[in-house]
């Protein structure tokens, strides 16, 4: 499963790397309502909770859907203007003035997204237009709790009052706690994509991808980037170009806006904790079910103790050697354990390290 990409005609002049200051918002405002899925930002969480008035922080949980469960594009709101080529805006002021200019549709439609509607990146019906569709949306903010559901049915029963109701809310969060936030991460942020942009112009769109995630890849004879993610999608460039957007809150949350209708966005963390070299969502998987058969499991256990031969496995499990074998097979290939000689004997051992690893590897990639 990958998100691809599209890049057919781009020209090196149509990849633009631009720090986002209603984006970073967006983002300060999930690790705010999931701080689990950030535990490198927990001192910030705390503190920025702890002196959160109390009117705000229930706002904010008045339409948590739009930043909780999945980031929403309206925080991404110059790819969807009909200027192919507008830029993020240098200040929060200036982008929130973009997102005013989304149509009603446009807004709906995205502050909807949590509806997982089959349309995000195919077009069609939208909330507004369709009463389907509408009722599909409310049925699922009734899941979500009764708060949703109220604000779902103000959303699509009067959109420029929830349009004039975000953005006083974005300009609250930006007075009590985000300005000073800004102030800090613009600089590293800016840095980032003056490195990305050098990358771009000296070594090529490969090497500026790679630069930005190790689960991004380019296919310069398909002409089409792949982002490994737990998830399907698609998205071209076409007319509009490819903006890269880095966040300093976002690990380990790698973004791809495909919506129908936008420009293609990679929204990816810069300065986070991730190993160097992230395990593919095929490898990871490949781990998790060499770990899943029980015998392996056994074997597992003794391998973690000490080095073992086929034999002694054998002997110890009541199985015949080839058996053993095969097991052993697959967990080498999984990459979970190593293997050394020593005189004729070859010796297998659990790679402990690695082992330790596939929990966080396991959450990084289902929140990639």
């Amino acid at each position: 499963m990958s998100v691809h990409i599209d890049i057919a005609g781009l020209r090196p002049e149509e990849v633009a790397v631009v720090p986002s200051p209603l984006a970073e918002l967006g983002m300060a405002l999930h690790a705010l309502s999931e701080p689990a899925h950030h535990p490198g930002l927990q001192g910030w969480v705390t503190g920025v909770t702890a002196r959160l008035d109390p009117h705000l922080a229930d706002r904010m949980c008045e339409a948590d859907f739009l930043w909780r469960t999945t980031f929403s594009d309206l925080f991404l709101p110059w790819a969807g203007l009909p200027d192919r080529h507008a830029l993020p805006g240098a200040g929060l002021a200036e982008e929130l003035d973009q997102l005013d200019k989304l149509s009603d549709e446009q807004f709906v439609d995205a502050a909807m997204e949590f509806t997982c509607s089959p349309g995000y990146g195919e077009g069609g019906a939208t909330a507004l237009s369709d009463p389907e569709t509408r009722r599909r949306a409310l049925d699922v903010a009734a899941a979500r709790g009764p708060r949703q559901l109220r604000f779902g049915e103000r959303l699509l029963g009067d959109p420029p009052r929830i349009r004039a109701w975000l953005r006083q809310f974005l300009r609250d969060c930006d007075e009590a706690f985000f300005a000073e936030a800004w102030s800090r991460l613009r600089h590293q942020l800016a840095a980032d994509a003056r490195h990305k942009t050098d990358l771009l112009r000296r070594k090529g769109l490969a090497e500026a991808l790679a630069a930005v995630s190790p689960a991004i890849t380019l296919d310069e004879t398909a002409a089409r980037i792949s982002v490994d993610k737990l998830g399907d999608g698609r998205a071209a460039t076409g007319d509009g170009g490819l903006l890269l957007v880095p966040t300093s809150l976002g690990w380990p949350h790698l973004m791809v806006l495909h919506r129908h209708g936008w420009r293609p966005v990679l929204h990816y963390p810069v300065g986070s904790p991730e190993l160097a070299a992230p395990q593919t969502l095929e490898h990871l998987a490949m781990r998790m079910t060499a770990l899943s058969h029980p015998v392996r499991m056994r074997m597992c256990r003794h391998l973690a103790r000490s080095a073992h031969t086929t034999g002694e496995l054998a002997q110890v499990h009541g199985m015949t050697a080839p058996e053993i074998s095969r097991h052993l097979a697959v967990l080498k290939k999984a990459g979970l354990i190593t293997t050394r000689r020593r005189g004729r004997y070859v010796l297998h051992q659990l790679d402990v390290t690695v082992v330790a690893r596939l929990g966080s590897e396991f959450l990084e990639g289902v929140l990639r």
